[in-house]
């Protein structure tokens, strides 16, 4: 029942201060806020593979304390939350949590529904449409030669070596290519075994609805990762539901809710809500609407996902060795410049660096500024008449046609031969220019 007058009280589903009219259970004692009496006893979210359920009697059952798997703070017992009712499964999160319009999607699921049903209807599968050819290994069988529906040719598995080409990369991923990999030596395409096999559909933390692998690119050629928010080419995972029009690509989506990062001594967590934060590697402030890995050990540190996926190893043009993702620079000050664009580092953040030769680059210098675009892909860009081909520069680097700063690493180049034009990325987004 309503309770007719105002007061202050603490609501029994969800923990938080109330201080307007609560509903009452003369029953069960309890004292609950208004939207907190409609929240549904059953739901489904995409940070975990189970139903879980509005459980609100913690006192009688006697619960242990738990983290929330969504905040990765502690829920308290003596309140609401929601809870995987599997006899193997202790997930837990606060009400409040596993309900918030970036976690959960509104579906409501029904008394007694079972979602191991669900997993046998829609198993995940993948793209590959038929194996041509199979190899056995001990016990195993592997496809050695297959179909796949974002290719016209066969593509036959390598296991060991390299391609012809040490700068190949995946059509799937836009990474190097590396060992297990399918190709097609007519159409230089490759795909790593494992981004053969990815699934067609997959739910992830980083998004409240489920996401549906794809190869398709918006009009310009490209697409903007809704996680790190790079630019890049190749498969992404896409949200069809509505309107909803997230996308991420395929390096972030292999992330999962925790991450253990060599940066730091303690377990990262994957978290919504990070305002007032700003990222450890790169110092950029966070918002509310972006999500970050976070240590929840009040270390005060965090990651925003495009740091957090940097790659580990890099390589530059004029050392033989690779370079290694290095968190502090304990160097004379007089040292702290990048070997590449001769520009000043700041010490605190992170850089890559070479040991053997001394060799130290700012991140994007090491990486380039596309590092998920294939090299030789077409770009459109409405002030330039033609496609403009993705291209890294290593000896011959011509000035850009915007700034006129030379183009060293990754920059765009249009091919036609009376058009000589090349643009660094930043410029191309740069207004009042067409050529």
């Amino acid at each position: 029942m309503l309770v007719s007058r105002k007061m202050s009280f603490v609501c029994d589903f969800c923990g938080t201060d109330g201080d307007h009219s609560p509903y009452f259970c003369a029953t069960c004692h309890l004292l609950v806020h208004k939207n907190c009496i409609s929240l549904p006893r059953h739901i489904m979210i995409t940070r975990h593979r189970h139903t879980i359920s509005l459980s609100y009697s913690f006192r009688q059952n006697q619960v242990e304390d738990g983290m929330c798997r969504v905040c990765y703070l502690e829920v308290d017992p003596s309140y609401g939350s929601y809870r995987c009712s599997a006899s193997d499964c202790n997930y837990i999160a606060h009400a409040l949590c596993a309900t918030d319009k970036a976690i959960w999607d509104g579906t409501i699921m029904l008394e007694g529904y079972d979602e191991r049903s669900e997993e046998v209807v829609h198993e995940p599968s993948n793209l590959i449409t038929d194996v041509v050819e199979q190899i056995s290994i001990g016990e195993l069988m592997v496809a050695s030669e297959i179909k796949h529906s974002y290719h016209d040719h066969n593509l036959r598995l390598t296991f060991s070596g390299k391609t012809k080409d040490d700068d190949s990369q995946c059509d799937g991923c836009t990474r190097l290519v590396s060992t297990p990999f399918y190709s097609c030596e007519q159409c230089k395409f490759f795909l790593h075994k494992y981004c053969a096999e990815l699934p067609k559909q997959m739910p992830h933390p980083f998004h409240k609805h489920l996401l549906t692998l794809t190869n398709s690119r918006d009009r310009e050629g490209h697409s903007w990762c809704g996680a790190c928010h790079r630019p890049y080419q190749g498969f992404s995972y896409r949200c069809y539901k509505g309107d909803c029009s997230f996308k991420i690509d395929i390096q972030c989506m292999l992330f999962s809710d925790t991450l253990k990062h060599p940066s730091h001594e303690h377990s990262l967590f994957l978290v919504h809500n990070n305002n007032g934060t700003s990222c450890s590697a790169c110092f950029k402030e966070l918002y509310p609407w972006n999500v970050a890995y976070r240590c929840m050990k009040r270390c005060d540190f965090s990651l925003d996902v495009g740091c957090a996926t940097l790659p580990l190893i890099a390589w530059y043009k004029y050392d033989r060795h690779p370079l290694t993702l290095t968190y502090s620079d304990n160097s004379e000050p007089s040292q702290h410049y990048c070997d590449l664009c001769e520009k000043e580092r700041e010490p605190n953040r992170w850089l890559y660096y070479c040991a053997d030769c001394d060799n130290s680059l700012h991140l994007n210098c090491a990486i380039g500024d596309l590092p998920y675009m294939k090299l030789g892909n077409k770009f459109n860009y409405y002030s330039h008449k033609h496609p403009l081909s993705v291209v890294k520069n290593i000896w011959n680097c011509p000035p850009c046609k915007v700034c006129g700063e030379i183009c060293n690493g990754h920059a765009l180049e249009c091919k036609e031969s009376e058009c000589n034009f090349i643009v660094h990325w930043d410029c191309l987004w740069e207004p009042k220019w067409s050529i």
